[in-house]
C-alpha cells in the first residue's frame, strides 16, 4: 500500500513515520518539497502518486499568530483538510486527520464527548473545526483525532520550555485554571497505528474520536510535575516547587482566548480499541526519559 504523510517533520508526523512505516510505501514530502498551502501543488501530487491513505499531521499551530494570519490558519487547518478529503473521497482512500480540544467552548468542568456542541474561541479553533467539518461532510472514510496539549522529546513544546526555564529562573508564575491533559506525540502515533490495523480488519470503525492520556491537569499542575521528574532523571534546576505560583488566566493575556476546560471524554476510543489507555504522568515519564537520554 502506497500512503502519504503531511507534517512530517512536525512532533506527530516525527513520530507517525517511526510508528507506521511498516504498512507499505511511504511519501513524506517536507514542506519544502510540497506547499500545503498551495492546493494546486498539493492536488497535482496526489494526482501524481494515488495513495491509499493519508495521514494528515500537517497544521497551522501559532494559536495567537492566528489571529493575525487568519487565510494562512485557515489554508493549512480548514482548506488542506477538506482538498484531502475530496481526493479521499473519489478515490476510495482513509483519511487520518488531526483535530484539537479547541474545538470546544470550554466552559464546565464535564469531559467533552465526540458528539457535544462545537464552540471555538479562537482563529485557530475555528479553522480546526471548519477542517473536521470537511472532512465529515465529504463522504470519504476517516479517522479524526481530536487532541490536546500535544508535547514530544524534539520540537518547540511546553515541556521543553520549561525544562529551559527552571535551569535559568528561580520564580516562575504558570496559568492554573485551564484544565486538560498534556498528550505525547508518541502516543498519538501509537493510538493511530493501532486504529488503523483496526479499520483495515473493520472500516465500520470509521470516525471521531478524542485521544489522550487518563488524568487531568492545569498547565501549572503540568510545570510541577516535570520539575519533580526532571529531578527524578537527575537533572539540575534552579527553580523549586514553592516558588512555581499558579496564577488566573486573566493575568497572562494573550491574543487568542484559551478553553478554561480541555477535559476529553476517552470512552469510544478505549472502548473501540479495546485498550485502556496510560495515565499522563507515566506517559510523562517515558517523554523525559526520551529527551533526556
Amino acid at each position: 500500500m502506497k500512503w502519504l504523510l503531511l507534517g512530517v517533520n512536525g512532533q506527530v508526523g516525527h513520530e507517525l513515520q517511526r510508528y507506521i512505516s511498516t504498512m507499505g510505501e511511504c511519501l513524506a514530502p517536507t514542506r519544502q518539497q510540497l506547499d500545503l498551502s498551495d492546493g494546486d501543488a498539493v492536488t497535482q501530487y496526489l494526482a501524481e502518486h494515488r495513495p491509499a491513505m493519508v495521514v494528515n499531521a500537517a497544521a497551522y499551530t501559532a494559536v495567537d499568530k492566528a489571529e493575525d494570519e487568519v487565510d494562512l490558519a485557515t489554508a493549512l487547518n480548514a482548506d488542506l483538510p477538506r482538498l484531502l478529503a475530496s481526493y479521499c473521497a473519489q478515490h476510495n482512500a482513509l483519511l487520518v486527520h488531526y483535530s484539537s480540544d479547541y474545538v470546544y467552548p470550554g466552559n464546565g468542568d464535564h469531559a467533552w464527548q465526540e458528539e457535544d456542541v462545537t464552540g471555538p474561541l479562537s482563529v485557530y479553533g475555528q479553522s480546526k473545526l471548519a477542517g473536521d467539518t470537511a472532512i465529515q461532510g465529504s463522504g470519504c472514510d476517516h479517522l479524526i483525532f481530536r487532541t490536546s496539549w500535544v508535547y514530544s522529546a524534539r520540537g518547540h513544546n511546553f515541556m521543553k520550555t520549561m525544562l529551559r526555564l527552571g535551569k535559568e529562573k528561580q520564580q516562575l508564575a504558570i496559568v492554573g485554571d485551564q484544565i486538560g491533559v498534556p498528550t505525547p506525540a508518541r502516543l498519538i502515533a501509537e493510538v493511530t497505528a493501532q486504529a488503523i490495523h483496526r479499520y483495515q480488519q473493520n472500516p465500520a470503525i470509521k470516525g471521531l474520536y478524542h485521544l489522550a492520556p487518563r488524568g487531568q491537569t492545569s498547565w501549572h499542575g503540568f510545570a510541577c510535575e516535570i520539575f519533580d521528574q526532571a529531578r527524578a532523571h537527575g537533572l539540575e534546576l534552579s527553580i523549586v516547587r514553592d516558588r512555581v505560583s499558579a496564577i488566573p488566566t486573566a493575568e497572562y493575556p494573550t491574543p487568542a482566548t484559551r478553553p478554561l476546560n480541555s477535559r476529553l471524554d476517552l470512552s469510544r476510543l478505549e472502548q473501540t480499541l479495546d485498550i485502556r489507555l496510560p495515565d499522563w504522568r507515566s506517559q510523562l515519564s517515558l517523554t523525559l526519559s526520551e529527551h533526556l537520554g
